[in-house]
């Protein structure tokens, strides 16, 4: 299926997909996607008409977003970029520099913490979203100039850009730092999996998947995997048999094409 109405410029167009937790009774795929006014969040039948969910998230070049996952409440979460413009993080009227959280047909759920669809803020481009078995919900995120981050996502919680990049002065409590860091150098960490007690994290700078052992609220010491082996990588997915799925994104205008390219590959961890 082709998905109409998607605006390819710069670093938008079709950003994100997840599939409905009640599938087999509904069919309902949702994508994350750029149109020609701003970033949408839309859902559809495969083969059947495109509704749209959530419009009005404000487009750019550069931080878009995009990723958006169902948590274990049922409820779809999307990680909106600040669209290049760094006050949206601080201006919590805005819907761009935060995490989302939304009821499937867009509306505000009981227990977001400002009676709207904002869930955390202070973000500059969440590319990736996982949840462990105790149900916390883990993010990743660009850094611009020297730090890149995974942050343990909790209810309402400031997380500082554009004040601070990486772990820096919390203001009393006013912001939160992240629990992993690593220098731009070595990440620009996208799209995120959870299998068993580890968190995988693709990371298209560093050419790897980081894989960070989690001991409840705590994170282990990130160690490299695939080093280099099938360059930039986009995202990971947890597959239903325990494997991790790997997609490289070395066509995208940044990377060095290979044979093959680009490509899902099927890692046993």
């Amino acid at each position: 299926m082709t998905v109409p109405g998607v605006s390819a410029v710069g670093e938008g167009g079709l950003l994100g997909l997840a599939v409905s937790p009640h599938y087999s009774r509904d069919k309902l795929v949702f994508a994350y996607l750029t149109a020609a006014a701003d970033n949408r969040i839309v859902r559809f039948r495969l083969g059947g008409r495109v509704r749209t969910v959530l419009a009005g998230l404000q487009k750019a070049g550069i931080h878009n977003g995009g990723r958006i996952a169902f948590g274990p409440d049922g409820k779809l979460y999307a990680g909106v970029g600040d669209a290049g413009n760094t006050a949206n993080a601080q201006d919590r009227g805005s819907l761009n520099g935060k995490i989302l959280r939304m009821n499937p047909n867009g509306s505000v759920p009981s227990g977001n913490p400002f009676g709207s669809l904002v869930w955390t803020w202070g973000h500059r481009n969440v590319q990736g979203l996982a949840w462990d078995r105790s149900d916390r919900l883990w993010a990743s995120e660009f850094g611009q100039n020297t730090r890149d981050e995974v942050n343990l996502i909790r209810r309402g919680r400031n997380y500082g850009w554009p004040d601070v990049e990486g772990t820096g002065a919390t203001e009393g409590g006013r912001y939160t730092n992240p629990l992993v860091t690593w220098a731009t150098s070595a990440a620009s960490p996208s799209g995120a999996a959870i299998i068993g007690s580890h968190l995988y994290v693709a990371a298209l700078q560093g050419e790897c998947v980081w894989r960070i052992p989690l001991r409840g609220a705590s994170p282990g010491r990130p160690t490299r995997m695939l080093a280099g082996r099938y360059g930039r990588i986009r995202t990971v997915a947890a597959a239903p048999d325990g494997s991790l799925w790997v997609a490289t994104a070395n066509r995208d205008g940044r990377g060095s094409p290979r044979d093959g390219d680009d490509r899902i590959v099927a890692i046993r961890v």
